[in-house]
């Protein structure tokens, strides 16, 4: 097993800047090596990013809703002595989604292989079924190669790729591109476009991402997508308490604005707004890079300047109806699609005809709303404020309009006017609450990005320094955001990441149920 730099000197005492997932998990991972730990976030709750608005009766998950590889979360747990089934409540979504397209058709997405392969049979024919199953193999073929030796893995340089997982990802293709990898398994432009959308969240259109992040779309269709009862704040909650049970200080409403450094440049202890100092033997800091690097006093050196991912225009809707064409997230594709993404990611415009995730978390868990109310997630991708500096406050209102009367002409008859309550989350909001360009997706996966080309968690020059997050080793998204957790804790224990994550097996033991619907 490969061995990776730590911090040097005492680690007796860790302050953890962000009790987001990626410093929970960082948290829990640090107590279950012995060390002493204290959390201090800006916020007065824990979550960062996975907040939650409390309204008129309703409980708004503010930022991810899809939750992929709980055992992510179930290993978290362990290391600080709990347990995924003491903490959660866990419901497997079944469909994991359901896409609409243009033309009216609708794909039910199973992670299950049989229900899938019959579901593509009946809308595409036995060609696409079988090229389905073909698929699968690779995804997990994909997934193996990439979940021990890149996702869950610490590098000091790219010369830690080198082995033979690497050999098998490049004979799987990995290095190509994804659209075209898709394409070789499937012809039905439908059936492509629900394996490759999720390059999108590695900020990378299909045609230009790497082939690799297939991975995405093996968590998604693959090993299936979970919701917690009371909504996916139930996530941070649960880690937040099981750290505080096993020793951790968790302290909130205490924004940190300073590092204090000893003669060495040692930091030794942490400053908040409040006046309040912290001594620490090292410090792991979560917040996005912008926000690291003010309190580090510097930005490491990079050969090319960071590139960031689109972002996305949020409306949260409290409706007095429900729509059951509805399921509990449904993909909702425009007729364009390559198009699309030279919006996003070059024009610096809003989709013209847009691509848009909408989630109905009532469908699942109704407590979620006041009796005889329901809650949508409208999210549509948009360009961050480097791309795209679109006057948000000004073209807002209008943008918001469009988007209703767009699902409206795609079957949500009446939903403008069913709409009781809203809030509304723009790339300036996102700018406001500290993330790079406006964009809670940070740092997009380009190759020069990704894995030891990413910004790294043990920053150079630093002697007790560790960066966690999405910003950082390994990147974006709930699975990895807590991996980069456990791996920033590897970085000061001196210990190596754990054996990697594994699909949940589903055993109701583990507190897991089936079924999108109560």
């Amino acid at each position: 097993m490969k061995t990776v730099k730590t911090v040097t000197g005492r680690t007796d005492h860790v302050v953890v800047v962000g009790a987001g997932l990626a410093g929970l998990s960082c948290a829990l991972h640090l107590l279950g090596a012995g060390r002493r730990v204290t959390v201090l976030e800006r916020g007065t709750q824990p979550g960062g990013r996975a907040g939650v608005l409390r309204s008129g009766g309703y409980r708004i998950d503010t930022g991810p809703t899809v939750l992929t590889m709980p055992d992510l979360l179930d290993e978290a747990l362990a290391a600080g002595g709990s347990s995924l089934r003491e903490r959660l409540d866990l419901v497997r979504l079944d469909p994991a989604y359901r896409a609409e397209f243009a033309d009216g058709t609708a794909i039910d997405v199973h992670s299950d292989p049989d229900r899938m392969e019959a579901q593509i049979r009946s809308v595409a024919g036995p060609a696409e079924a079988a090229g389905y199953r073909r698929l699968r193999s690779w995804l997990e073929k994909v997934y193996r190669a990439q979940m021990h030796s890149f996702i869950d893995a610490n590098f000091d340089s790219p010369l830690g790729l080198l082995g033979a997982d690497l050999a098998r990802l490049a004979a799987l293709g990995g290095f190509g591109r994804l659209g075209p990898r898709i394409g070789s398994f499937l012809h039905d432009d439908r059936l492509r476009r629900i394996f490759s959308f999720q390059s999108l969240y590695a900020g990378v259109a299909p045609a230009r991402a790497l082939a690799a992040y297939a991975v995405i779309a093996y968590m998604d269709t693959v090993a299936g997508v979970w919701f917690p009862r009371g909504g996916m704040h139930a996530v941070p909650r649960a880690l937040a308490s099981a750290a505080a049970q096993a020793g951790a200080g968790l302290r909130y409403g205490r924004a940190v604005v300073s590092l204090e450094r000893g003669p060495s440049g040692r930091v030794v202890a942490v400053r908040t707004a409040d006046g309040g100092r912290t001594p620490c033997d090292a410090v792991v800091i979560t917040a996005d890079l912008p926000a690291a690097h003010r309190l580090l006093g510097r930005r490491p050196r990079r050969a090319v300047p960071l590139r960031w991912s689109p972002s996305a225009f949020l409306l949260h809707l409290g409706t007095d109806r429900r729509w059951d064409r509805l399921t509990h997230h449904t993909l909702s594709f425009g007729a364009a699609w390559e198009s699309t993404f030279t919006e996003l990611t070059r024009s610096g415009r809003v989709m013209s005809d847009p691509s848009l995730l909408v989630t109905n978390p009532t469908a699942t868990d109704p407590a979620l709303a006041p009796p005889g109310r329901h809650l949508h997630h409208v999210l549509a991708p948009c360009p961050n404020l480097q791309t795209g500096p679109i006057d948000w406050a000004r073209t807002a209102p209008a943008y918001r309009d469009s988007l209703l009367r767009e699902l409206e002409r795609r079957g949500l008859e009446g939903l403008g006017d069913a709409v009781v309550f809203e809030r509304v989350v723009t790339p300036a909001d996102w700018l406001a609450q500290g993330h790079g360009a406006g964009t809670p997706f940070s740092a997009a996966h380009t190759l020069a990005q990704t894995g030891p080309f990413r910004p790294r968690n043990l920053v150079p020059g630093e002697e007790n320094v560790v960066l966690a997050g999405c910003g950082t080793t390994p990147g974006v998204g709930v699975p990895t955001v807590l991996v980069s957790g456990k791996l920033a804790a590897a970085r000061i224990t001196g210990g190596t990441r754990a054996t990697g994550a594994r699909t949940l097996p589903g055993d109701a033991g583990r507190g897991v149920r089936s079924g999108a619907r109560p």
